[in-house]
């Protein structure tokens, strides 16, 4: 239930919330209504209060036990009885209700003019009878006395129909080219019938003749400020009493009459230029509501004061005042028929009478008003604003220790005095959406003692997508806390009974550690590699600063006697950074290829008795050659046809390929030991052939 407070008047959407689709299953919408809380709180005042696409009409019966409301689509009646909270019955037509009146104080009597120009007649049973008229009609109203039906449309002829005699009487004829609304005095049944010229004329039944004419459009003051070329029609009429009428026109204004004078004594506009479309009297209150199709409004009938305002978000198309009472009935264009109550206007019927305290309660425990059309803002706000100069203007409404403007207003200035403020707004909303994306994320950067193993495994599933988790994260909930934290709850996962009821978790799990072993692997040999280029760069830089002064000679080694110059550097190298085997090939490579590179002389000087004995070898001889001499030596250094050098090395392998190198054969092995021969495992049919004679053959 939605609760607003136009101009202090507390009004309380009964017709806010959820509604549950017409189609879903029983067993569904219990479950809809247990678990959301939008649909727990709101208030069904009568169930199935609504159409399927929008209510054209909507009224209560004399005695108020009934509510029968009009819509489409498809179009229908429906009945609901208010002492069963519930519909009563329903009835599809084959065209829109245009009207409808309820004959008898109860549901048993009703007669609907349809859009196809058909007048039918329900009885208690359904269908009774139906005839047509000569045009489209678009109101009716019923004279009791005498049990004439009278209706007017697209014509100048007001139509009788007598439902005692079944037959058309003689019509009224009238000076309008067509009407559009009728309606009975009940206290001296005059007939008043407004016209699109703008016009009314009054008829006695008892007569049969025109005892008047006013002239509306004479009094609204439209031909003296506007430039109209089509007067404002009539659209709608009500009476309050034997004196007082209620006329309201299509440029959205509302006249009160005393019929024994042709000037209305009060008139008040609703400014939206719409027509009305119904106009009721509150007695007890000394209200009148008027309603066009954007707006309902409440206002004092003897001073034209506005009371209260409701603006839904449909056209509106009838509203119904519950008799003596603050409830209110609206058909609109959507599928709810709106229901509002003003405590104001008056008591909960009966039938509703817990709406009393419902309101009771939420006055004793006060929430936040809403303003849908309005904004508050302080002084400091309209300073910034630059509206400072609107206070004590009728645009400012002092409230508290600020005011209500027109949100609207609000909403242009703003944009003029801070054009990049939707920028803003709008990187406040992202930056919020991400903080609550955020919030689902696992915190907990150290992982528990107890139960590791799991805690991992619930870690690694939340980092998947959303839509591929299956669980919610034990680790934020406060209830397997202790999961985590108690040596009691530790599991097992060595034991037999937990491998084989988890025969698949514990294959993943040996996965995932051969998993982590290799890129433990991994990242030790690419940090020893950071290492190693970090060293022989050092090195490098060393050596060129020491040779800088020198670049025609080659630069030269001193090596102690018995020593190669290869050894040397190797055991130079070796004694500075370590004996590890696999470093030292790269050390002795860096320094070979400075060697090499030093001075293309010096190269070809120092090579040239190697490559003049081998050279004559075959290429065989020669990587064999090379073999010989081990994984860390030059394998072949020559010419080519364009005389660059080219030199060709061989690198011992690392210890992640000799790993998988050495899993390669024990898998072998292991498959060559278990593996079953290609022989048939039935004996050979051939050799357990049955011995037949072998004796000469008799012919």
């Amino acid at each position: 239930m939605q609760v607003t407070n136009p101009n202090d008047v507390k009004i309380y959407n009964l017709s806010a919330g959820k509604s549950l689709p017409e189609w879903i299953s029983e067993r569904r919408r219990r479950a809809l209504q247990k678990s959301d809380i939008e649909i727990q709180r709101r208030i069904q005042l009568l169930q199935d209060f609504e159409m399927p696409t929008a209510s054209m009409r909507v009224k209560v019966s004399p005695d108020g036990q009934y509510i029968m409301a009009a819509g489409t689509y498809k179009p229908r009646l429906r009945c609901f009885d208010v002492n069963q909270l519930s519909m009563k019955f329903e009835r599809c037509l084959d065209a829109d209700v245009q009207q409808f009146q309820i004959l008898s104080n109860d549901y048993t009597k009703v007669v609907l003019m349809l859009a196809n120009r058909v007048i039918q007649l329900h009885s208690q049973n359904g269908y009774y009878y139906q005839t047509r008229i000569p045009t489209f009609g678009r109101d009716m109203a019923y004279h009791y006395p005498s049990c004439d039906l009278y209706m007017v449309g697209a014509s100048c002829d007001v139509y009788r129909l007598n439902l005692e005699q079944g037959c058309f009487l003689s019509s009224y004829a009238t000076e309008a080219t067509s009407l559009n609304v009728c309606r009975l005095n009940q206290e001296h049944q005059l007939l008043a019938v407004g016209s699109d010229d703008g016009k009314i004329e009054c008829w006695d039944p008892r007569s049969r003749s025109r005892v008047g004419q006013l002239d509306v459009t004479m009094a609204t003051n439209l031909l003296q400020t506007e430039d109209i070329s089509v007067l404002p029609a009539v659209t709608a009429l009500q009476f309050r009493d034997a004196l007082t009428m209620a006329v309201g026109t299509a440029s959205g204004q509302v006249l009160l009459y005393d019929i024994r004078s042709n000037q209305p004594f009060l008139t008040k506009d609703h400014y939206y230029g719409l027509p009305i479309k119904s106009i009721e009297f509150q007695d007890d209150l000394g209200v009148v509501l008027s309603a066009d199709t954007r707006i309902l409004k409440i206002w004092d009938r003897n001073s034209g004061t506005p009371v209260t305002a409701i603006e839904p978000q449909s056209d509106i198309h009838d509203i119904c005042v519950y008799p003596s009472s603050g409830l209110i009935f609206m058909a609109n264009e959507g599928e709810k028929i709106l229901s509002y109550y003003i405590p104001t206007l008056g008591p909960a019927p009966k039938w509703c009478s817990f709406l009393d305290s419902l309101t009771e309660e939420l006055e004793e425990n006060p929430q936040q008003e809403v303003y849908e059309d309005y904004k508050f803002v302080t002084a400091k706000d309209l300073e910034s604003l630059g509206l400072s100069h609107l206070i004590g203007t009728n645009l400012l409404r002092a409230y508290m220790h600020g005011y209500f403007m027109d949100i609207r207003l609000y909403h242009k200035a703003k944009s003029l005095s801070d054009p990049f403020a939707y920028e803003e707004y709008r990187r406040s909303k992202i930056q919020k959406k991400l903080e609550e994306q955020r919030a689902n994320r696992v915190q907990a950067k150290k992982l528990p003692k107890v139960n590791r193993m799991l805690a991992e495994r619930l870690v690694g599933s939340q980092r998947q997508p959303a839509k591929k988790r299956t669980t919610q994260n034990p680790l934020d909930d406060a209830r397997f806390s202790e999961m985590f934290t108690n040596p009691n709850f530790q599991v097992d996962e060595e034991s037999e009974e937990y491998k084989l009821l988890h025969p698949v978790i514990s294959k993943q799990e040996k996965k995932r550690l051969r998993e982590l072993e290799e890129e433990k692997q991994v990242e030790q040999q690419r940090q020893l590699d950071e290492e190693l280029e970090g060293m022989v760069s050092e090195e490098e830089t060393s050596t060129d600063e020491d040779n800088e002064g020198d670049d025609s000679d080659p630069p030269s080694f001193s090596k102690p006697p018995g020593k190669s110059k290869n050894e040397m550097s190797g055991s130079r190298l070796g004694n500075r950074y370590g004996n590890h085997r696999g470093n030292q090939s790269k050390f002795e490579l860096k320094t070979k290829m400075r060697l090499i590179e030093a001075s293309d002389k010096a190269v070809s000087a120092s090579f040239q008795p190697f490559l003049s004995t081998t050279t004559k070898l075959a290429l065989g001889e020669r990587l064999k050659e090379g073999e010989n001499q081990g994984d860390d030596t030059v394998l072949r250094v020559g010419e080519s046809l364009s005389g660059n050098k080219t030199v060709v090395f061989k690198f011992k392998k690392t210890a992640r390929e000799s790993v998988y190198q050495r899993k390669l054969r024990e898998h072998g092995e292991e498959r060559r030991k278990l593996r079953r021969s290609a022989r048939p495992v039935a004996p050979d049919r051939r050799k357990m052939r049955g011995v037949f004679w072998r004796g000469r053959r008799i012919r």
